[in-house]
């Protein structure tokens, strides 16, 4: 059985939308195209690391037109890598509508949302979700992903749709790797899924769950 590898940016407050331009998701967002002002050298090697292996991406229907409009005609240069990649492996798409699917290699999903991923994760080794929100609410409730990295960065918005909204339920992560900051503040953090539910505790306890000693 294969990774479902969930890749998002986001602000300090955890808003995931529209972080590369303006007319990614627009409706009642000001602040599209707020991570372009704080790129930087490392997290741009850090997202490239983290396709290393990558043999499919699966896409909501926003992030796909997106990608399918821009990434068949980038050929060379500082993206040169990626397009190849993401130009090479099968992209998977979630949409209830009927998009258009010329973007070689593409294949639409059947209504059963998370039957299909479930029939990717056993097809492929290492299947990458990028962006996507509204996707990833249906894999954060259906606990259908296998490790979350995570971009953080040093900026405060107040509106706009999060990284866990309506999806969000239960669940305990582990921490993959140390964080890593960059130079503008931005914040790597690699999770993956953990067995089991989030523990209680009752910090008036005289040991608070505290090691011996501590």
């Amino acid at each position: 059985m294969g990774l479902i590898h969930i890749a998002m940016f986001a602000t300090l407050d955890l808003v995931g939308q529209a972080p590369g331009g303006p007319d990614e998701d627009p409706d009642g967002f000001p602040f599209g195209g707020w991570q372009a002002p704080l790129l930087d050298e490392d997290t741009g090697m850090q997202i490239g690391a983290a396709y290393e292996g990558t043999d499919a991406l699966l896409l909501g229907r926003r992030t796909y037109d997106i990608f399918a409009a821009y990434w068949p005609h980038q050929k060379g240069g500082e993206d040169g890598a990626i397009a190849e990649l993401f130009n090479r492996v099968p992209k998977y798409v979630a949409s209830r509508g009927t998009p258009d699917l010329s973007w070689a290699g593409s294949t639409q999903l059947g209504p059963d949302l998370a039957a299909a991923v479930r029939e990717i994760r056993d097809r492929h080794e290492h299947v990458k979700v990028v962006g996507s929100l509204d996707l990833v609410q249906t894999l954060l409730r259906e606990r259908l992903f296998d490790r979350l990295d995570l971009w953080v960065h040093p900026i405060v918005l107040g509106v706009g749709k999060k990284v866990f909204g309506e999806g969000a339920v239960p669940a305990n992560v582990t921490l993959l790797a140390p964080p890593a900051a960059g130079p503008s503040g931005t914040v790597y953090l690699r999770y993956g899924l953990a067995d089991g539910a989030p523990a209680t505790g009752d910090m008036s306890a005289p040991d608070r769950g505290l090691p011996d000693g501590a």
